[in-house]
């Protein structure tokens, strides 16, 4: 047991803590990019709608991507790398599903997409390695 206040080291000064900083802001703007207008953000996910009854479903698709990015801010702004770190690793899961759905329905032929969430996989990976390492 600790008894005295030690100062947290990791934050600002940190790679990791940037990183998980431009995701967490970065899916913010994407998911209020699927609020305003869902069509766009649906194509730029690389799953167009077919037609205006999708609409709602690029803004439920939006609230999540909110959250997503929204749940990282306090554990960054408190300098939690610990709890940063398991909440970052777990939400890799997100991209990698993302990465697969593109797939499964573009067909392999639509590297523009996978690429995007296979390499959001790849990036996250690296920082969540970060984020865990002293």
């Amino acid at each position: 047991m600790k008894t005295t206040n030690e100062i947290n080291p990791w934050g600002i000064h940190s790679v990791s803590f940037w990183m998980t900083m431009l995701i967490a802001l970065g899916i913010i703007f994407l998911g209020a990019r699927f609020i305003i207008n869902p069509a766009a953000g649906a194509a730029g996910f690389g799953v167009p709608f077919s037609n205006d009854a999708d609409l709602p479903y690029g803004r439920i698709k939006g609230i999540r991507d909110i959250f997503s990015g929204l749940v990282l801010l306090p554990l960054l702004l408190q300098r939690m790398r610990r709890a940063t770190a398991w909440a970052f690793t777990t939400a890799i899961i997100i991209p990698a599903t993302d990465c697969l759905i593109v797939l499964t329905t573009n067909g392999p032929t639509d590297m523009q997409h996978i690429l995007i969430h296979g390499l959001t996989v790849a990036y996250m990976a690296i920082t969540s390695f970060l984020l865990f390492k002293k």
